[in-house]
Protein backbone atom coordinates (compact mmCIF):
# COMPACT_ATOMS: atom_id res chain seq x y z
CA UNK A 1 0.00 0.00 0.00
CA UNK A 2 1.18 3.56 -0.71
CA UNK A 3 2.44 5.54 2.25
CA UNK A 4 0.80 8.74 3.47
CA UNK A 5 3.63 10.72 1.84
CA UNK A 6 3.11 8.96 -1.51
CA UNK A 7 -0.65 9.60 -1.37
CA UNK A 8 -0.08 13.30 -0.64
CA UNK A 9 2.46 13.51 -3.43
CA UNK A 10 0.02 11.98 -5.90
CA UNK A 11 -2.79 14.35 -4.80
CA UNK A 12 -0.52 17.34 -5.39
CA UNK A 13 0.45 16.07 -8.85
CA UNK A 14 -3.20 15.43 -9.72
CA UNK A 15 -4.05 18.96 -8.58
CA UNK A 16 -1.45 20.43 -10.91
CA UNK A 17 -2.76 18.31 -13.78
CA UNK A 18 -6.32 19.38 -13.03
CA UNK A 19 -5.39 23.06 -12.99
CA UNK A 20 -3.58 22.71 -16.32
CA UNK A 21 -6.64 21.07 -17.90
CA UNK A 22 -8.89 23.79 -16.46
CA UNK A 23 -6.66 26.57 -17.77
CA UNK A 24 -6.46 24.94 -21.19
CA UNK A 25 -10.25 24.73 -21.18
CA UNK A 26 -10.49 28.49 -20.63
CA UNK A 27 -8.04 29.12 -23.47
CA UNK A 28 -9.93 26.78 -25.83
CA UNK A 29 -13.24 28.43 -24.96
CA UNK A 30 -11.76 31.86 -25.66
CA UNK A 31 -10.47 30.75 -29.07
CA UNK A 32 -13.79 29.17 -30.03
CA UNK A 33 -15.59 32.34 -28.95
CA UNK A 34 -13.24 34.35 -31.16
CA UNK A 35 -14.07 32.17 -34.14
CA UNK A 36 -17.80 32.46 -33.45
CA UNK A 37 -17.55 36.24 -33.11
CA UNK A 38 -15.72 36.40 -36.43
CA UNK A 39 -18.26 34.22 -38.23
CA UNK A 40 -21.36 35.82 -36.74
CA UNK A 41 -20.06 39.40 -36.48
CA UNK A 42 -20.74 39.30 -32.72
CA UNK A 43 -19.07 42.31 -31.08
CA UNK A 44 -20.50 41.46 -27.65
CA UNK A 45 -18.82 38.06 -27.70
CA UNK A 46 -15.51 39.66 -28.71
CA UNK A 47 -15.72 42.05 -25.75
CA UNK A 48 -16.42 39.07 -23.47
CA UNK A 49 -13.22 37.35 -24.68
CA UNK A 50 -11.20 40.47 -23.89
CA UNK A 51 -12.71 40.82 -20.41
CA UNK A 52 -12.30 37.12 -19.58
CA UNK A 53 -8.59 37.15 -20.38
CA UNK A 54 -8.03 38.32 -16.82
CA UNK A 55 -9.32 34.94 -15.59
CA UNK A 56 -6.68 33.14 -17.67
CA UNK A 57 -4.02 35.49 -16.33
CA UNK A 58 -5.24 34.78 -12.80
CA UNK A 59 -5.13 31.04 -13.43
CA UNK A 60 -1.56 31.35 -14.68
CA UNK A 61 -0.47 33.04 -11.45
CA UNK A 62 -2.31 30.50 -9.27
CA UNK A 63 -0.80 27.54 -11.11
CA UNK A 64 2.68 29.01 -10.96
CA UNK A 65 2.34 29.48 -7.20
CA UNK A 66 1.01 25.93 -6.84
CA UNK A 67 4.06 24.53 -8.67
CA UNK A 68 6.47 26.69 -6.68
CA UNK A 69 4.94 25.55 -3.37
CA UNK A 70 5.14 21.94 -4.51
CA UNK A 71 8.85 22.32 -5.31
CA UNK A 72 9.58 23.92 -1.97
CA UNK A 73 7.51 21.45 0.07
CA UNK A 74 8.22 18.14 -1.67
CA UNK A 75 11.71 18.76 -3.08
CA UNK A 76 11.03 16.18 -5.82
CA UNK A 77 13.65 14.41 -7.92
CA UNK A 78 13.87 12.65 -11.30
CA UNK A 79 10.57 12.28 -13.23
CA UNK A 80 8.47 14.23 -10.72
CA UNK A 81 10.89 17.13 -10.84
CA UNK A 82 10.73 17.09 -14.66
CA UNK A 83 6.93 17.07 -14.48
CA UNK A 84 6.73 20.15 -12.26
CA UNK A 85 9.28 22.14 -14.21
CA UNK A 86 7.54 21.20 -17.47
CA UNK A 87 4.19 22.19 -15.94
CA UNK A 88 5.54 25.66 -15.20
CA UNK A 89 6.58 26.05 -18.83
CA UNK A 90 3.26 24.66 -20.16
CA UNK A 91 1.47 27.11 -17.86
CA UNK A 92 3.25 29.98 -19.61
CA UNK A 93 2.39 28.56 -23.04
CA UNK A 94 -1.30 28.49 -22.11
CA UNK A 95 -1.16 32.06 -20.81
CA UNK A 96 0.22 33.12 -24.19
CA UNK A 97 -2.66 31.33 -25.92
CA UNK A 98 -5.05 33.40 -23.82
CA UNK A 99 -3.23 36.52 -25.01
CA UNK A 100 -3.62 35.36 -28.61
CA UNK A 101 -7.38 34.96 -28.11
CA UNK A 102 -7.59 38.48 -26.70
CA UNK A 103 -5.60 39.77 -29.67
CA UNK A 104 -7.93 38.01 -32.15
CA UNK A 105 -10.93 39.59 -30.43
CA UNK A 106 -9.37 43.07 -30.64
CA UNK A 107 -8.51 42.62 -34.31
CA UNK A 108 -12.09 41.52 -34.99
CA UNK A 109 -13.39 44.69 -33.34
CA UNK A 110 -11.30 46.70 -35.81
CA UNK A 111 -12.92 44.77 -38.65
CA UNK A 112 -16.44 45.19 -37.33
CA UNK A 113 -16.28 48.98 -37.57
CA UNK A 114 -16.88 48.65 -41.31
CA UNK A 115 -18.10 45.13 -42.19
CA UNK A 116 -16.22 43.53 -45.07
CA UNK A 117 -16.55 40.26 -46.96
CA UNK A 118 -13.62 37.87 -46.52
CA UNK A 119 -13.06 34.09 -46.87
CA UNK A 120 -14.55 33.02 -43.54
CA UNK A 121 -14.28 29.33 -44.39
CA UNK A 122 -10.48 29.63 -44.49
CA UNK A 123 -10.42 30.98 -40.94
CA UNK A 124 -12.66 28.11 -39.89
CA UNK A 125 -10.16 25.74 -41.47
CA UNK A 126 -7.14 27.07 -39.59
CA UNK A 127 -9.06 27.35 -36.30
CA UNK A 128 -10.38 23.80 -36.56
CA UNK A 129 -6.82 22.52 -36.79
CA UNK A 130 -5.09 24.73 -34.22
CA UNK A 131 -7.72 24.54 -31.44
CA UNK A 132 -7.98 20.71 -31.39
CA UNK A 133 -4.19 20.64 -31.63
CA UNK A 134 -4.01 22.62 -28.38
CA UNK A 135 -6.53 20.28 -26.76
CA UNK A 136 -4.60 17.18 -27.80
CA UNK A 137 -1.31 18.72 -26.67
CA UNK A 138 -2.64 19.20 -23.13
CA UNK A 139 -4.14 15.72 -23.07
CA UNK A 140 -0.78 14.30 -24.17
CA UNK A 141 1.00 16.23 -21.42
CA UNK A 142 -1.25 15.35 -18.50
CA UNK A 143 -1.42 11.68 -19.55
CA UNK A 144 2.26 11.55 -20.57
CA UNK A 145 1.22 10.12 -23.93
CA UNK A 146 4.33 10.24 -26.12
CA UNK A 147 2.52 8.89 -29.18
CA UNK A 148 -0.23 11.52 -29.03
CA UNK A 149 2.38 14.24 -28.61
CA UNK A 150 4.24 13.12 -31.74
CA UNK A 151 1.02 12.88 -33.79
CA UNK A 152 -0.04 16.34 -32.64
CA UNK A 153 3.29 17.90 -33.61
CA UNK A 154 2.78 16.65 -37.17
CA UNK A 155 -0.35 18.82 -37.56
CA UNK A 156 1.62 22.05 -37.13
CA UNK A 157 2.94 21.80 -40.68
CA UNK A 158 -0.62 21.79 -42.08
CA UNK A 159 -1.51 24.89 -40.05
CA UNK A 160 1.55 26.70 -41.40
CA UNK A 161 0.48 25.84 -44.94
CA UNK A 162 -3.05 27.16 -44.41
CA UNK A 163 -1.77 30.40 -42.88
CA UNK A 164 0.61 31.01 -45.79
CA UNK A 165 -2.12 30.32 -48.36
CA UNK A 166 -4.61 32.49 -46.48
CA UNK A 167 -2.22 35.43 -46.32
CA UNK A 168 -1.52 35.12 -50.04
CA UNK A 169 -5.26 35.05 -50.78
CA UNK A 170 -5.89 38.09 -48.58
CA UNK A 171 -3.18 40.07 -50.36
CA UNK A 172 -4.69 39.10 -53.70
CA UNK A 173 -8.16 40.24 -52.54
CA UNK A 174 -6.62 43.56 -51.50
CA UNK A 175 -4.94 43.96 -54.90
CA UNK A 176 -8.29 43.35 -56.59
CA UNK A 177 -9.79 45.96 -54.24
CA UNK A 178 -12.22 43.42 -52.81
CA UNK A 179 -11.11 44.20 -49.25
CA UNK A 180 -9.88 47.61 -48.04
CA UNK A 181 -6.41 48.25 -46.66
CA UNK A 182 -7.90 48.79 -43.19
CA UNK A 183 -9.14 45.18 -43.18
CA UNK A 184 -6.00 43.54 -44.55
CA UNK A 185 -3.81 43.90 -41.45
CA UNK A 186 -6.43 42.71 -38.91
CA UNK A 187 -7.31 39.69 -41.05
CA UNK A 188 -3.66 38.70 -41.47
CA UNK A 189 -3.09 39.20 -37.75
CA UNK A 190 -6.03 36.91 -36.90
CA UNK A 191 -4.59 34.21 -39.18
CA UNK A 192 -1.20 34.67 -37.57
CA UNK A 193 -2.62 34.34 -34.04
CA UNK A 194 -4.42 31.09 -34.85
CA UNK A 195 -1.17 29.81 -36.37
CA UNK A 196 0.70 30.82 -33.22
CA UNK A 197 -1.72 28.68 -31.18
CA UNK A 198 -0.42 25.67 -33.09
CA UNK A 199 3.14 26.76 -32.28
CA UNK A 200 2.32 26.84 -28.57
CA UNK A 201 0.65 23.43 -28.87
CA UNK A 202 3.82 22.10 -30.47
CA UNK A 203 5.89 23.53 -27.62
CA UNK A 204 3.65 21.75 -25.12
CA UNK A 205 4.13 18.50 -27.04
CA UNK A 206 7.89 18.99 -26.95
CA UNK A 207 7.63 19.31 -23.16
CA UNK A 208 5.68 16.06 -23.17
CA UNK A 209 8.46 14.32 -25.08
CA UNK A 210 10.98 15.71 -22.60
CA UNK A 211 8.78 14.52 -19.74
CA UNK A 212 8.50 11.03 -21.22
CA UNK A 213 12.11 10.57 -22.30
CA UNK A 214 14.13 12.93 -20.10
CA UNK A 215 15.77 14.33 -23.22
CA UNK A 216 14.99 17.34 -25.35
CA UNK A 217 14.14 15.80 -28.74
CA UNK A 218 15.97 16.78 -31.89
CA UNK A 219 14.23 18.54 -34.72
CA UNK A 220 11.94 15.97 -36.33
CA UNK A 221 13.04 14.54 -39.65
CA UNK A 222 16.81 14.61 -39.24
CA UNK A 223 18.76 11.55 -40.46
CA UNK A 224 15.63 9.89 -41.84
CA UNK A 225 14.62 8.38 -45.18
CA UNK A 226 12.03 10.69 -46.77
CA UNK A 227 9.24 9.52 -49.07
CA UNK A 228 6.76 11.90 -50.75
CA UNK A 229 3.48 10.57 -52.20
CA UNK A 230 2.02 12.83 -54.91
CA UNK A 231 -1.27 12.71 -56.80
CA UNK A 232 -3.26 15.32 -58.71
CA UNK A 233 -5.08 16.99 -55.81
CA UNK A 234 -3.77 15.61 -52.47
CA UNK A 235 -7.40 14.78 -51.76
CA UNK A 236 -7.41 10.99 -51.90
CA UNK A 237 -4.66 8.62 -53.07
CA UNK A 238 -1.62 10.47 -51.70
CA UNK A 239 -3.32 10.98 -48.34
CA UNK A 240 -4.27 7.30 -48.20
CA UNK A 241 -0.63 6.39 -48.88
CA UNK A 242 0.75 8.79 -46.28
CA UNK A 243 -1.86 7.71 -43.73
CA UNK A 244 -1.15 4.00 -44.15
CA UNK A 245 2.64 4.46 -44.23
CA UNK A 246 2.58 6.29 -40.92
CA UNK A 247 0.71 3.44 -39.26
CA UNK A 248 3.82 1.30 -39.76
CA UNK A 249 5.49 3.25 -36.96
CA UNK A 250 8.93 3.44 -38.57
CA UNK A 251 10.97 6.22 -36.91
CA UNK A 252 13.66 5.97 -39.58
CA UNK A 253 11.18 7.17 -42.24
CA UNK A 254 9.43 10.47 -42.95
CA UNK A 255 6.28 10.08 -45.06
CA UNK A 256 4.53 13.11 -46.59
CA UNK A 257 2.00 13.80 -49.34
CA UNK A 258 1.16 16.60 -51.77
CA UNK A 259 -0.85 17.36 -54.90
CA UNK A 260 -0.13 19.03 -58.24
CA UNK A 261 -3.30 21.13 -57.81
CA UNK A 262 -4.61 20.75 -54.21
CA UNK A 263 -8.35 20.35 -53.68
CA UNK A 264 -10.52 19.70 -50.58
CA UNK A 265 -10.09 16.23 -49.08
CA UNK A 266 -12.58 13.62 -50.32
CA UNK A 267 -15.19 12.94 -47.65
CA UNK A 268 -15.60 9.37 -48.94
CA UNK A 269 -11.87 8.77 -48.47
CA UNK A 270 -11.99 10.29 -44.97
CA UNK A 271 -14.81 7.90 -44.01
CA UNK A 272 -13.07 4.90 -45.57
CA UNK A 273 -9.76 5.62 -43.82
CA UNK A 274 -11.55 6.18 -40.51
CA UNK A 275 -12.78 2.61 -40.85
CA UNK A 276 -9.12 1.60 -41.08
CA UNK A 277 -8.35 3.47 -37.88
CA UNK A 278 -6.65 6.37 -39.71
CA UNK A 279 -7.95 9.91 -39.08
CA UNK A 280 -7.65 12.27 -42.08
CA UNK A 281 -10.32 14.72 -40.88
CA UNK A 282 -7.77 17.37 -39.83
CA UNK A 283 -5.66 17.10 -42.93
CA UNK A 284 -4.98 20.18 -45.07
CA UNK A 285 -4.16 19.49 -48.76
CA UNK A 286 -0.71 20.76 -49.81
CA UNK A 287 0.99 21.64 -53.07
CA UNK A 288 4.39 20.18 -53.90
CA UNK A 289 6.17 23.49 -53.30
CA UNK A 290 4.69 23.63 -49.79
CA UNK A 291 6.60 20.54 -48.63
CA UNK A 292 9.40 21.66 -46.27
CA UNK A 293 12.91 20.52 -47.24
CA UNK A 294 11.71 19.05 -50.54
CA UNK A 295 15.31 18.79 -51.76
CA UNK A 296 16.04 16.35 -48.91
CA UNK A 297 13.56 13.70 -50.10
CA UNK A 298 15.05 10.50 -51.49
CA UNK A 299 11.89 9.07 -53.12
CA UNK A 300 8.89 10.65 -54.86
CA UNK A 301 5.99 8.33 -55.66
CA UNK A 302 3.66 9.46 -58.45
CA UNK A 303 0.21 7.95 -58.00
CA UNK A 304 -1.26 9.40 -61.22
CA UNK A 305 0.47 10.06 -64.60
CA UNK A 306 0.08 13.86 -64.29
CA UNK A 307 2.60 13.94 -61.45
CA UNK A 308 5.62 13.18 -63.64
CA UNK A 309 5.26 16.56 -65.37
CA UNK A 310 5.96 18.23 -62.01
CA UNK A 311 9.34 16.45 -61.85
CA UNK A 312 10.77 16.77 -65.39
CA UNK A 313 14.37 16.56 -64.17
CA UNK A 314 15.06 14.65 -61.00
CA UNK A 315 18.06 15.61 -58.85
CA UNK A 316 20.76 12.95 -58.79
CA UNK A 317 19.76 11.62 -55.36
CA UNK A 318 16.00 11.57 -56.03
CA UNK A 319 14.30 8.36 -57.12
CA UNK A 320 10.95 8.79 -58.92
CA UNK A 321 8.52 5.84 -58.80
CA UNK A 322 5.29 5.40 -60.78
CA UNK A 323 2.43 3.72 -58.92
CA UNK A 324 -0.57 4.29 -61.25
CA UNK A 325 -3.71 3.67 -59.17
CA UNK A 326 -7.34 4.48 -59.99
CA UNK A 327 -8.50 7.51 -57.99
CA UNK A 328 -11.53 6.67 -55.79
CA UNK A 329 -12.45 10.37 -55.65
CA UNK A 330 -12.84 10.79 -59.42
CA UNK A 331 -16.12 12.16 -60.71
CA UNK A 332 -18.96 10.02 -61.99
CA UNK A 333 -18.81 7.20 -59.43
CA UNK A 334 -21.74 6.05 -57.31
CA UNK A 335 -21.33 5.68 -53.55
CA UNK A 336 -20.93 1.93 -53.91
CA UNK A 337 -18.36 2.34 -56.68
CA UNK A 338 -16.38 4.81 -54.58
CA UNK A 339 -16.30 2.39 -51.67
CA UNK A 340 -15.06 -0.40 -53.94
CA UNK A 341 -12.48 1.95 -55.50
CA UNK A 342 -11.24 2.95 -52.03
CA UNK A 343 -10.84 -0.69 -51.06
CA UNK A 344 -8.94 -1.53 -54.26
CA UNK A 345 -6.69 1.54 -53.99
CA UNK A 346 -5.91 0.87 -50.34
CA UNK A 347 -4.94 -2.73 -51.10
CA UNK A 348 -2.52 -1.65 -53.83
CA UNK A 349 -1.07 1.14 -51.69
CA UNK A 350 -0.53 -1.19 -48.74
CA UNK A 351 1.30 -3.74 -50.90
CA UNK A 352 3.48 -1.13 -52.63
CA UNK A 353 4.39 0.69 -49.40
CA UNK A 354 5.36 -2.53 -47.63
CA UNK A 355 7.55 -3.55 -50.57
CA UNK A 356 9.22 -0.13 -50.69
CA UNK A 357 9.92 -0.10 -46.97
CA UNK A 358 11.34 -3.61 -47.06
CA UNK A 359 13.57 -2.67 -49.99
CA UNK A 360 14.95 0.34 -48.12
CA UNK A 361 15.47 -1.52 -44.86
CA UNK A 362 16.99 -4.44 -46.71
CA UNK A 363 19.49 -2.25 -48.53
CA UNK A 364 20.49 -0.57 -45.28
CA UNK A 365 21.04 -3.90 -43.62
CA UNK A 366 23.63 -5.01 -46.16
Amino acid sequence: MPTHFEEKLQRDIDEIRGELVAMAGLAEEALRSCLKALLENDRQLAYAVILRDQFIDGKEKQLDQLCQRFLARQQPVASILRFVYSSIKVNLELERVGDYAESIARQFLKLSRSPVEFPRERFVQIAQLSIPMLHDAIQAFVSQNEGLARRTIEIEEAVDVIKSDLNRDLVELFRRQEIPFEALSPLMMIARRFERVSDQARNICMETLYLCTGEHPKHPGSDQFRVLFVDESNASLSLMAEGFARTLGLPQFVFSSAGVDPKPVSEEVVRFMKGKGIDLSRTAPKAIHQIPDLDHYQVVVGLVPEVRRAFPKQPRKLVYLDWPIEDPARAGLTTEQRQAACLAAYGLIEAHVRDLVQAVLGSEAK
